[in-house]
């Protein structure tokens, strides 16, 4: 089974959107024999971009999973690579993220002329998170303007990595045919159409001195990492070719270095050398640390290695409704084995599910299988209710992992049927797309009664509309997008509650004393005890803390979310006979609506961080319209092909409707990113719209 695990890869294709995901997977798919001819994103004919919607607009929006096998030319083993294809769009971040919690590797690409994008530095610092090792792949080096040096040095800038070279390219721009190993010293040359049969040859002279420096360095770096190899190194000895493989394999592993390939996928140039680079480099089941959790009985710290004579783990990462199979639940498995019709336990609900069917999916196709192992990632049919990031265990050995984060949306609109008829499919399409997507939030608001959904940006609620239409038959009105505020407090404020009262005879006894101040930017909630021991049992600090969570779901303002609190409770009292939790529930809710109102609450606003691409002779007018929306541009870079990068933090409420502005200023010829990065104080019309004309009297008061 060691032997089985230890040729396994469990990897995602991560990087920003028009990187060159989707294209480089189907050269991965097309080498390594599991298609017999690469598709093109342009023709709408790739593996990975099956679905309609994909197809169409040339963007990856849903991961899909997808396995071939490689032969490693090391140990001539065959190596089974699981791949996940990843979106590029931040609206679709969340697709990167539940991929990343369950991959063992990834490998990010670069834009040889873009270098290090905004959603490159976003997937990179949550592959950081979840401690995933990478490999670097700068792709398009047959563009004009690629420049490899720019991009080595903005990933060590920018996303404060260690890349190490493991070849150089032969040629740039029009005239790149190839790469050089730094390891064998050879020159690999891509001269048939289909790439598929590279020829291997000695170093041009032109490069040799080039090679021969990048070699020393290489060898330098590797050295670095191991005290065995660095004696070797300062006595002047040879370091074998085993030894660097073995020694940059444990680096890369321990993420303490990232290789740095090559190529340029369209071409069928230097695909074949980041396989290998994916089997030699990147980690096995085996290789990572064991997956840790948690008894929720005890819960005591527990740990499950990839072993199949383990008690089972799996973790749900993804649920799929699918027309034909029914509701699918993607599942990483990390030790243990699971059969097709077994019985399997819900650690999260404390229900038993059943696994009616097990399929290994080959993106919109699947295979049934009768069983499954640690390492294994398998989609079930049968579950009713598991969701996403929920843990299956055995029964007897009860583990809940670490759950999956998930940014909150930032924009919505309000949404209706065309015809009553539609109403209640479009609740029950809504309802499957909740479950689907944890990044999309569906409510009924108590005011209008209207329906209001939530996502990431316009385009992401765009798709969901689309996908109403399409798949669920369901016509529908949208409403004008409308920014998710927040709600948060400017200065400190101490105050004490008490809740006691006879209510049907019962008597009520709690005093909370809670201080609330302002955390930083981005901090989020704390919570923090300080109440003494004797004077406040744990049950009724852990019932305030309770109530505070809940609490921040709606501020005093206008109902929105509280955010970048510290909450502490000082103090409080009970009765011995007369409290309970609930009763010190009751009054934390009070004492903090008490401390909000007298902290000089304030409305939040999100500030995206955009990065526009345009040509030269656009620049100015993008710039002016930055300043018209409230934002501030802080950086321009020249890309090198006849186009800059604008930099701007600009408001999220100024960006609605960005994209058909961008169009028309450009001629059609400008793209553009955002990504949520903090919220600041709205302005003084936001405020004024939910707060009327006396909003500048309370906040001064």
């Amino acid at each position: 089974m060691d032997t089985a695990l230890a040729n396994i890869r469990n990897i995602g294709i991560i990087a920003h959107i028009d990187a060159g995901k989707t294209t480089t997977t189907e050269r991965i798919l097309f080498y390594s024999g599991r298609i017999h001819r690469p598709g093109d994103v342009d023709d709408g004919n790739t593996v990975t971009d099956w679905w309609e919607q994909e197809r169409e607009r040339g963007i990856t929006i849903k991961a899909a999973a997808i396995t071939t096998a490689w032969r490693d030319t090391i140990t001539n083993q065959e190596v089974r690579i699981n791949i996940i294809d990843t979106p590029g769009h931040i609206d679709f971040t969340a697709e990167v993220q539940r991929s990343l919690r369950v991959l063992d590797g990834g490998v990010v690409i670069f834009d040889a002329v873009n270098g290090v994008e905004p959603q490159s530095e976003t997937v990179w610092r949550q592959a950081n998170k979840y401690r995933v090792p990478r490999i670097c792949y700068v792709n398009k080096m047959d563009r004009l303007g690629a420049n490899l040096t720019r991009t080595i040095e903005m990933i060590q800038q920018r996303l404060r990595a260690n890349p190490v070279l493991v070849q150089l390219p032969i040629g740039l721009e029009n005239s790149f045919a190839g790469v050089i190993d730094l390891f064998t010293m050879q020159a690999l040359h891509f001269s048939d159409e289909l790439g598929a049969h590279p020829t291997i040859g000695p170093i041009p002279a032109e490069l040799t001195d080039a090679a021969t420096l990048a070699r020393e360095q290489l060898v330098e770096k590797i050295a670095e990492t191991d005290d065995e190899l660095t004696l070797k190194y300062l006595s002047g000895e040879t370091i074998s070719n085993a030894d660097l493989y073995s020694a940059m394999r444990k680096a890369v592993v321990a993420n303490k270095m990232t290789p740095v390939l090559v190529g340029t996928s369209l071409r069928n140039k230097g695909v074949q050398p980041l396989l290998d680079a994916i089997v030699r480099y990147l980690p096995s089941p085996l290789d990572v640390p064991p997956v840790e959790g948690t008894n929720p009985k005890s819960g005591a710290l527990t740990h499950r290695h990839a072993r199949i004579d383990e008690p089972l783990s799996a973790l749900v990462f993804k649920i799929v409704v699918d027309p034909y199979a029914g509701r699918l639940a993607y599942t990483r498995i990390y030790s243990g084995s699971l059969n097709a019709g077994a019985a399997i336990y819900n650690a999260n609900r404390q229900r038993r599910e059943r696994a009616q069917k097990l399929l290994q999916m080959q993106a919109n196709k699947r295979t049934e299988i009768q069983e499954c192992h640690a390492g294994d990632i398998v989609a079930i049919v049968g579950f009713k209710e598991s969701t996403t990031g929920e843990t299956l265990s055995d029964a007897t050995e009860e583990i809940v992992l670490e759950a999956i984060d998930f940014p909150a949306p930032v924009i919505k609109v309000a949404i209706e049927p065309r015809s009553t008829a539609d109403q209640e499919k479009l609740t029950e399409a809504l309802a499957k797309l909740d479950e689907e997507d944890p990044t999309f939030r569906r409510e009924v608001d108590p005011q209008t009664g209207q329906t209001v959904i939530s996502g990431m940006g316009e385009l992401h609620l765009e798709i969901i509309t689309e996908r109403l239409r399409r798949e669920f038959g369901v016509q529908c009105r949208i409403g004008a997008p409308q920014v998710a505020y927040r709600e948060g407090i400017t200065r400190r404020t101490q105050v004490e509650e008490r809740y006691i009262r006879e209510i049907g005879g019962h008597h009520h006894y709690a005093v909370v004393t809670l201080d609330l101040a302002p955390n930083e930017t981005n901090g989020g909630f704390a919570f923090t005890n300080r109440a003494p021991a004797d004077k406040l049992p744990a049950p009724f600090v852990a019932a305030v803390e309770r109530s505070v969570t809940n609490a921040l779901q709606g501020g005093t303002l206008a109902g929105f979310p509280v955010i970048d609190l510290k909450v502490t409770l000082l103090d409080g009292v009970f009765h011995e006979m007369d409290s309970t939790p609930e009763d010190f529930e009751v009054a934390a809710n009070m004492a903090f609506r008490s401390a909000m109102q007298k902290a000089r609450p304030i409305l939040l606003e999100p500030v995206m961080r955009v990065e526009t691409y345009v040509p030269d002779e656009y620049v100015g007018s993008v710039v002016n319209d930055f300043g018209a929306r409230r934002g501030a541009v802080q950086q321009m870079d020249v890309s090198g092909d006849g186009t800059r990068t604008i930099a701007a933090m600009t408001p999220l409420t100024e960006m609605i409707g960005y994209a058909t502005a961008l169009r028309s200023m450009t001629s059609g010829r400008g793209v553009f990113s955002m990504e949520l990065d903090h919220y600041e104080q709205a302005s003084d019309a936001i405020h004024e719209r939910y707060l009327g004309p006396e909003w500048r009297r309370l906040y001064h008061s």
